[in-house]
């Protein structure tokens, strides 16, 4: 499968059957050496303002392993983890 198809894919958390958005609007977390997939990276706003700054995003992370399902329009996640920089190689 492309990551152009995962891509349109909607993301639902398993437990509590949250919903988090597409595939697409998320980053990507990979490996810089062997190009292996880490998982996917989601912001959470807090609030609608005009004048947001990046610190006020909560950013999460679905790693791989937490990846249940691949359906046909939707992927189904164990659950989301703090992203931690210095955890994940290949984050910038």
């Amino acid at each position: 499968m492309r990551l152009s198809e995962l891509a349109q894919k909607e993301l639902i958390q398993v437990e509590e059957g949250m919903r988090y958005g597409f595939l697409a609007e998320t980053d990507l977390l990979f490996d810089r050496k062997t190009g292996a997939i880490i998982g996917f990276e989601i912001r959470k706003r807090l609030g609608k303002t005009l004048f947001r700054q990046k610190d006020q995003d909560i950013i999460e992370y679905i790693p791989w392993h937490e990846i249940v399902l691949v359906g046909e329009d939707r992927i189904l996640f164990g659950k989301t983890h703090e992203l931690n920089k210095k955890e994940v190689e290949g984050y910038d």
